[in-house]
């Protein structure tokens, strides 16, 4: 594992990155937004799109939950169009649910001048960047063999100086890479394959002046 110092992370624009090439993409609006933005459904909606489908009871017991409770967001993501029952599966008593396979964008700029979204914009987007932390910070303190310690990489590239438009088209860059890298759904797993997190938190920073800076302005005024 490679690391360089991190920098704070502002949250990202998108829910998830970039699907595969033809999968359906939706754009969340006000309503799914809040939908959503609740801590224990996105941590389900998460559940369900890393580990493939479960059911309440099991969710329940990876998330330290009351299944009742579980089975009331379940439902309510259900509403809002992030998950479906996986037909076929299950019981009456025993449902199976899986994410839908659609890729969801959300646009900040959409909402910035909704005062009614605020609070939940704020709310996914901060539950959004914690999620990100503990998905590191499990690969950091989960005891891993050498063959894949040494191939992750915790960095960040801080030397960049960027127009919006190239920012933008740094972005879009990495995505296709990622998107090169990630296989057909209907391809023949590698037995020698684990799933693969990869993470972007691209931002820009406000220039801060240096002490002598700072010194030299106060002397010259």
């Amino acid at each position: 594992m490679t690391t360089e110092p991190p920098t704070a992370p502002e949250p990202a624009s998108t829910p998830e990155p970039p699907s595969a090439p033809g999968r359906p993409q939706r754009r969340l609006d006000a309503r799914s937004l809040r939908g959503l933005a609740h801590p224990l459904r996105m941590r389900i909606f998460e559940l369900l799109n890393l580990d493939g489908p479960a059911t309440a009871t099991r969710l329940a017991e990876r998330l330290g939950e009351n299944t009742g409770t579980v089975s009331w967001h379940l439902r309510h993501l259900a509403e809002h169009g992030f998950i479906e029952e996986e037909a076929g599966r299950g019981t009456k008593r025993e449902r199976w649910w899986r994410r839908v396979p659609v890729s969801n964008s959300l646009d900040i700029g959409d909402f910035r001048d909704d005062p009614d979204t605020r609070g939940p914009l704020a709310l996914y987007l901060h539950q959004l960047v914690q999620q990100y932390f503990d998905r590191v910070n499990d690969y950091v303190t989960e005891d891993w063999p050498d063959e894949w310690r040494d191939v992750g990489t915790i960095a960040d590239w801080s030397r960049l100086r960027l127009t919006p438009a190239q920012l933008r088209a740094l972005n879009e860059e990495l995505a296709a890479v990622v998107d090169r890298h990630t296989p057909a759904p209907d391809a023949e797993p590698d037995p020698a394959a684990l799933p693969i997190v990869v993470q972007l938190q691209s931002f820009p920073r406000r220039p801060r002046t240096s002490d002598n800076e700072d010194e030299r302005q106060r002397s010259a005024g």
